[in-house]
């Protein structure tokens, strides 16, 4: 079934995706993003977007059916609307603002039997009480009478070569049966499995409860590296040995702390939402973010003590870190620990140099008094330590196990006698 024309409003890392796997199922889209140079790029076939490739983005462009556009009329006469805008926080606050501007600016555009989905990240409730009436109060039309409404959340994970848009499980939801079942009728034909629940609400917790989950998780073993280190037990042997037991146990690798557009985020929008309509403090929550914030002052703190062993003070000593992104093999730096781990190594005085091949030099730009510079022999041996923050694969390990002076690794990527690892 082809669902006809197509709109999804942000075309970043969960909206382009979306965009064309929909042009690869037949649909005609219309991609829709406030960025003007994020558009014009798209437009060239050029992808910022690890998951799509420059040539898969040529071959939706090639079809005539994708079109990148900064224009809200290219909406006109659309069956299905896609809402992918960002939700940060603002002052420790949800800030939807991105999904208000989004209804305010679609809902003209709205007609009989269309059906718009939101999946951006919220908390519960903001279907039905934030987006439903903007756009209903916009257009003059009233759901579930005149269009369906939808809410299905996304789980994309960038750079995960194993699962993607296509065979990730897809939440949907929606306000009524027509609605669920209009929001069901798009994504099935290029997901391979839809799992409906009963209602908007319990769909956006859901969302909310797997990121806390995972968060919550790594603080624990965030936490257990800082005791293990002070009692003389390497954390990464009890973790796989407690990984053996086949029940009962799911193994978190502790790193520099917790970066990207979900995890320093999404608890926080499920822990506000609690406060303000239970009354109550999320406490587990609560105590995440603090551990998970701590630790890149607590990766610094190590590096100081591992450059005072070796006679060094960490003000003039010249420091080379591996990685500015929030993960392995993507570029984007949004609440990246290792930005943190820069920024305070800067403040320390150090000649912070950085290997970062996946992101940005623009974006890279804005890190005062770090330097970027390629990942070679000579610059590793220049270095007072080097410092593993984000494992890319693309980066030569062997090559910093031969000629670095000192290494503190936090993602468990090199061996030697020269290596630290958190």
């Amino acid at each position: 079934m082809i669902m006809g024309k197509v709109v999804i409003i942000g075309q970043g890392y969960v909206g382009l995706p979306l965009a064309v796997r929909a042009v690869e199922a037949g649909d005609d889209v219309v991609g829709l993003d406030t960025d003007t140079d994020r558009i014009k790029s798209l437009g060239a076939g050029l992808s910022f977007v690890e998951d799509i490739s420059d040539e898969r983005l040529a071959r939706a462009l090639e079809t005539g059916r994708y079109r990148p556009s900064d224009d809200y009329a290219d909406a006109t006469g659309f069956d299905v609307c896609a809402i992918t805008v960002p939700t940060p926080l603002t002052d420790g606050v949800p800030d939807i603002s991105h999904i208000e501007h989004a209804a305010l600016q679609i809902a003209p555009y709205l007609r009989p039997g269309c059906t718009v989905i939101l999946e951006s990240t919220t908390y519960p409730g903001t279907t039905e009480e934030v987006l439903r009436p903007l756009l209903e109060h916009a257009s003059g039309l009233r759901t579930p009478d005149d269009f369906h409404l939808g809410y299905s959340p996304e789980r994309i994970d960038p750079g995960n070569r194993t699962w993607h848009l296509d065979n990730t499980p897809k939440l949907v939801s929606g306000i009524d049966a027509r609605s669920l079942a209009a929001t069901i009728g798009f994504y099935r034909r290029f997901v391979q499995r839809v799992v409906p629940v009963s209602a908007p609400r319990t769909a956006e917790l859901t969302k909310l409860f797997e990121n806390t989950f995972r968060h919550i998780n790594i603080a624990l073993v965030n936490e257990l590296a800082i005791v293990a280190n002070k009692l003389g037990v390497d954390v990464r042997e009890a973790i796989s040995a407690a990984a053996t037991k086949p029940f009962g146990f799911m193994a978190f690798e502790p790193g520099p702390g917790v970066g990207g557009h979900c995890l320093p985020i999404d608890p926080s929008y499920l822990s506000w939402q609690v406060k303000r309509e239970v009354g109550q403090r999320f406490r587990f929550i609560e105590l995440a973010n603090d551990v998970n914030e701590g630790m890149p002052r607590y990766v610094v703190q190590r590096l100081v003590a591992g450059l005072n062993t070796r006679y060094k003070p960490v003000n003039g000593s010249r420091i080379l870190l591996l990685g500015l992104a929030y993960k392995s093999n993507v570029g984007d730096l949004r609440e990246s620990p290792a930005r943190a781990v820069a920024e305070l190594l800067v403040d320390l005085g150090a000649d912070v140099r950085a290997v970062e091949p996946h992101a940005a030099p623009r974006d890279i730009g804005t890190l005062g008094g770090v330097t970027l510079v390629d990942l070679t022999a000579v610059e590793v041996m220049a270095a007072d330590a080097v410092v593993v923050l984000t494992d890319h694969d693309d980066f030569d390990y062997a090559l910093i196990e031969e000629h670095a002076q000192y290494v503190f690794d936090t993602r468990n990527r090199c061996r030697g006698r020269v290596v630290e690892r958190l």
